[in-house]
C-alpha cells in the first residue's frame, strides 16, 4: 500500500471490519473533540457480536491473546472515531496512547500487549503518525473483567 495513503484508504486496504462504536457505559463522552485534539475514553476490546474479550492476562490468557484483545481495542477506538468524526481521514496523528492491561502481579509484559493497539494504529497512519508517546501497565482488575482497556488523544488534520 502506498506510504501517502489516507488513514480510510489503509482501513479499506487492510481488509479491517470495525465493531459497532460501543455506547458510554458510565456519565462521559466516547470521544470529544477540543481545539486541535481529539480525546478517546476508555475502551475495552470490544468484537464485532457485541461481546467483550475478558479475562487476566498472566492466568486466562496468554501475552498474544493479550496482544490481540488490545488490537481489538483499537478497532473499537478506531470505530469511535469513525462514528465522533465522520472518517478517520480527520485524524493527523496519534499523540498518546494509555494502556490498561488486567494481569497478574507477576505478569509484566505489558508493554508486548499494548503493542497489538500500537501496531494497528502504525498500520493506519503509518510509522511516523501513527506512534506517539504511551504507557503500558498492569491493572489489579478492570470493569466487567476486560482484558484490556485503553485511552487515547489524537491531533486533528
Amino acid at each position: 500500500m502506498h506510504a501517502s495513503a489516507s488513514p480510510h484508504a489503509r482501513l479499506t486496504a487492510l481488509g479491517l471490519v470495525l465493531p459497532p462504536a460501543p455506547k458510554p457505559a458510565g456519565v462521559y463522552k466516547p470521544c470529544l473533540v477540543v481545539g486541535q485534539h481529539v480525546y478517546v475514553s476508555g475502551h475495552g476490546p470490544l468484537r464485532n457480536d457485541g461481546t467483550m474479550i475478558s479475562g487476566r492476562v498472566g492466568a486466562d490468557l496468554d501475552t498474544a491473546a493479550g496482544k490481540a484483545a488490545a488490537r481489538q481495542v483499537g478497532l473499537a477506538i478506531l470505530a469511535t472515531l469513525v462514528a465522533g468524526l465522520g472518517s478517520l481521514d480527520r485524524v493527523a496523528r496519534v499523540v498518546k496512547v494509555l494502556g490498561l492491561v488486567n494481569a497478574t502481579p507477576e505478569f509484566a509484559e505489558q508493554p508486548l500487549v499494548i503493542n497489538g493497539c500500537s501496531e494497528l494504529f502504525v498500520e493506519i497512519w503509518g510509522p511516523d503518525h501513527g506512534v506517539g508517546v504511551r504507557s503500558a501497565v498492569g491493572a489489579g482488575s478492570l470493569p466487567g473483567n476486560i482484558a484490556v482497556e485503553i485511552e487515547a488523544l489524537f491531533e486533528l488534520a
